[in-house]
């Protein structure tokens, strides 16, 4: 008998340890977006667990029979769902509403931890990708114009944008703000060639959303940030398959496609996972040149789980050419577009005649790109592992390699002899004073003789080739220490380590065209004073000047850092140090000019075409610096979060303004160096949630390169020694009208100035003192961002007003521009059932609603002296009205 009850209990006992269920599923808001950090609960029980980055959970429980599964988070309305516990793994997915603030949403850039906007002691501003889709937004300045603090110029067109953030001086192009895919950037050293980094990437539907983290505290993760991180989290795929269509159309001939598939590879039990996305496109532009923009763009990920982490391979290809539009030439004083030969306000002068353009050089013969105008060709492979020791012990790691061909073509206009429109008759004049007359024809054959009154400009194009290659990496370990009253420190030891490698080769010719949007050339030949014939522009090129550059840089980066992310309570506080080494070599390859002939019967205006000599000079550059982040936040009330932070960091300047110098190995090279400080309050409630803080932030030491049009050429004039501060206040607020209807806002504004500036000749030598109390150039002192937005899931609506203040085109103060609003109306009407990934919305939206012409920028390349304004003004107008419709199909 005691054989028999020993043999039942083992049994029961037996049974019991098998009765195991494993429990998966995911956790998404009602647009399909990942929610991590979501907390996942069997109700009445300690069984739980919390949902990855992914939005992905698994745990298991050793209970039977019927029960309650709870997910919450904050911002969302709490769901349950009865499951049936028998010993069979189950798949649980959750669909959360939205039931809080904008605060609440998860925020996971600068950071271990996944916390909500409120929650971080920080100033943080997130997009999802579906608001992105609805603005069809085609560059980061669409994306970015909303961000409290950030001035974002998009003249120039689809990419290139140039982004100023706080009050910082700048000449844009994420100087200090790194543009991050999924945590590492796009490139990891700045300045080797000066290109920004939104060429090399480009927005698709294939994020999350995007996150921006201003102040200090973006310094310590990573590769790092004196002032700020921009940051995309790519889709990956889950349990449940999806995929995404969507389909948008625009004046100027614009076709775009998007697309994302994801799910799960192989079958029911697999646990590898994919997500696939891209776009094709092609249209003339923003602004018509009679040259294309076209380009494909595909991304994608597979990650592989197992029961401790996951590993995660990231790619990326690109083929894309995008043009760019400078500044031109406006009236003086009211600074309007100028009406071309064919009374039509002139907008650029761009033109395709140019396209396949081609000269001999002493190095061969030179073809022209400028029909491709900024080219990206390339991509990147990124490696992301994730591994958990322990509940409590975690290793991150990511490893990341880029090659980019890239060429941008800037047509410089109004750069020439005579930089601004004049009538043939006088500028055949001011080359060729006393001529006894001249022949002027457009090119393209017989019949097309040009008036004597016509204009017509000239102009200088600059074709700068910018290969560049990347690899980088990061490795941390992250412990939780779990304190007395559920407290808990998050600590993060993390080391970076990215070698870059970049060249920057110009090619300069000049252009003799009409006056007119998408102008043609002119062949220009006359009669000198003396009687002789002289061929002064031929294909429309007068100066092929060849090449004026040939440059080759690295840099190698090496940093650690240590962070403490701890909870206490009611007090949450964010420490953290990094130091870092740098060294670098700048490359600088010898110039000669020699007498070339495209004909030899012609000898005259194609004389000193330049190319390298082969000879280099060489300099190497080493320093190292140090940052530290303090930050805390208090719960004052359930509805009300005080916050400060506080840092010390460091920037390493841009290696291309420190030219080698005969006989001297090293330049001397020091950081720059930034001190933050941020007071303020987050508060929500499901009316009203927002922020209002103050903020100081002090830069010593800059180094910046000022370019200039010397007799025709672009070249690098002077090199500034600068210190600046700002002192702001900046406030955001999102009020809930109705449960459709929404308010959303942000207001900053900023008082700076230059406490020291001196300007080192590179040309000529010597050094000056210049523009102390100055504004910093290019940044305003108010900048605003309101907008009406309704949605109830299936119409939306929303108009945006974007505001920049009045500013100084630069750091002279000279002239000011006015202040800027760019109006964006847009509405879509949703069809099916969103909940259940079955959806087609049709929608349209209207950029630049009301046709602004206000000017983003002066002439950045005026020189030190600055920019002056008589009868004509150099200037970039912003980009004009645009109507987009798309459809976009979920299923």
């Amino acid at each position: 008998m005691k054989k028999i009850i020993f043999l039942v209990i083992g049994l029961l006992m037996g049974t019991g340890s098998f009765a195991q269920t494993e429990i998966t599923g995911t956790v998404t808001d009602n647009s399909g977006v990942p929610i991590p950090g979501a907390n996942i609960l069997i109700v009445g029980t300690t069984f739980g667990t919390t949902s990855d980055f992914d939005g992905n959970y698994n745990f298991t429980v050793d209970i039977i029979g019927s029960q309650i599964l709870r997910v919450s988070y904050i911002g969302f309305s709490t769901s349950e769902k009865t499951i049936e516990l028998d010993g069979t793994s189950i798949n649980v997915d959750f669909v959360l509403q939205y039931g809080g603030q904008q605060l609440d949403q998860i925020v996971l850039t600068a950071s271990s931890t996944f916390r909500s906007q409120k929650l971080a002691p920080l100033s943080i501003s997130s997009l999802k990708m579906t608001e992105i889709t609805k603005l069809s937004a085609n560059s980061q300045a669409d994306i970015l114009r909303s961000v409290p603090g950030i001035t974002a110029e998009g003249g120039g067109g689809e990419t290139a944008t140039n982004i100023f953030v706080r009050g910082l001086p700048s000449g844009g192009q994420y100087v200090f703000n790194p543009l991050q895919y999924d945590g590492m950037p796009l490139m990891s050293t700045f300045g080797l060639n000066s290109s920004a980094h939104d060429v090399y990437a480009r927005p698709d539907i294939g994020f999350k959303g995007v996150e921006f983290v201003r102040g200090g505290a973006a310094i310590l993760y990573g590769a790092g940030s004196v002032a700020g991180i921009i940051n995309y989290s790519s889709k990956t795929g889950d349990t449940n398959p999806g995929n995404i269509l969507n389909l948008e159309v625009a004046d100027q001939g614009r076709l775009k496609t998007d697309f994302y598939s994801g799910g799960k590879l192989g079958g029911e039990d697999s646990n590898t996972f994919y997500a696939f996305t891209g776009f094709v496109r092609k249209d003339r532009g923003p602004i018509e040149t009679g040259l294309t923009t076209r380009g494909v763009q595909f991304r994608g990920n597979i990650k592989k789980k197992f029961d401790k982490g996951s590993f995660m391979l990231h790619g990326q290809y690109i083929n894309d050419n995008a043009q760019f539009y400078l500044p031109l030439p406006l009236t003086g004083g009211s600074r309007e577009r100028i009406a071309g030969n064919d009374g039509e306000p002139v907008e650029q002068l761009l033109t395709g005649e140019l396209a396949n353009t081609s000269f001999k050089t002493p190095g061969g013969v030179y073809e022209s790109p400028i029909a491709d105008g900024v080219s990206t060709t390339g991509g990147y492979l990124m490696g992301d592992f994730n591994y958990d020791f322990e509940d409590d012990l975690r290793l991150k790691a990511k490893m990341r390699y880029a090659n980019y061909d890239h060429n941008f073509a800037l047509y410089v206009g109004g750069s020439g002899d005579n930089g601004n429109p004049i009538t043939l008759d006088n500028y055949v004049e001011s080359i060729a004073p006393g001529n006894q007359g001249y022949t002027a024809l457009y090119q393209g054959g017989a019949g097309s003789q040009i008036n004597g009154s016509d204009l017509v400009i000239d102009n200088l194009h600059v074709d700068r080739l910018r290969p560049m290659t990347d690899y980088s990496g990061e490795v941390s370990m992250i412990k939780t220490i779990t304190t007395a009253n559920d407290g808990s420190h998050n600590i993060t030891l993390g080391s970076f380590v990215a070698r870059t490698e970049a060249e920057d080769i110009n090619y300069q010719y000049r252009v003799l065209t009409e006056f007119n949007n998408n102008p043609r050339l002119v062949n220009l030949s006359y009669t000198d004073a003396a009687g002789d014939n002289v061929i002064y522009s031929e294909g429309g090129l007068y100066n092929r000047i060849g090449q004026t550059a040939n440059n080759f840089l690295s840099q190698n980066r090496l940093a650690f850092y240590l962070t403490d992310e701890m909870i206490f309570d009611r007090w949450r506080f964010d420490v953290g140090f990094r130091w870092e080494y740098t060294e670098g070599e700048n490359n600088r390859g010898g110039i000669y000019s020699e007498t070339v002939y495209d004909n030899p019967e012609l000898t005259t205006g194609l004389s000193d075409v330049q190319s390298a000599d082969g000879a280099f000079l060489r300099t190497k550059v080493r320093a190292s610096d140090w940052a530290l982040a303090l930050a805390g936040l208090y719960e004052l009330t359930e509805t009300t979060n005080l916050y400060a932070n506080f840092s010390r960091g460091y920037f390493f300047p841009q290696l291309r303004g420190f030219a080698p110098v005969a006989g001297i190995e090293e330049s001397i090279y020091e950081p720059e160096n930034i001190n933050q400080f941020e007071l303020g309050a987050k508060f929500g409630n499901e009316k009203l949630s927002g922020s209002i803080a103050g903020y100081y932030v002090g830069l010593k030491d800059r180094v910046q390169i000022i370019q200039a049009i010397e007799e025709g050429r672009l070249v690098d004039q002077t090199r500034s020694e600068q210190n600046t501060k700002t002192i702001g206040i900046e406030a955001t607020w999102d009020y809930r009208i109705t449960n459709t209807l929404s308010f959303v806002g942000s207001a900053t504004y900023q008082d700076h100035e230059i406490t020291k500036n001196i300007d080192v000749d590179l040309v000529n030598g010597g050094s000056t003192e210049t523009n102390v109390g100055n504004k910093l150039g290019r940044q305003p002192n108010f900048l605003g961002n309101a907008g009406l937005y309704f949605d109830n899931q299936k119409v939306d609506a929303s108009f945006n007003l974007n505001h920049t203040g009045k500013k100084f085109t630069d750091n002279v103060n000279t002239i000011e521009l006015d202040a800027i609003n760019i109006a964006r109306i847009g509405a879509g009407y949703t069809f099916g059932k969103p909940d259940n990934d079955e959806s087609l919305r049709i929608g349209f939206s209207v950029f630049n609603l009301f046709d602004s012409s206000g000017i983003t920028e002066g002439n950045p390349r005026a020189g030190a002296t600055g920019q002056s304004e008589q009868d004509f003004f150099v200037g970039r107008p912003i980009l004009p009205r645009r109507a987009f419709v798309t459809a976009t199909f979920n299923f």
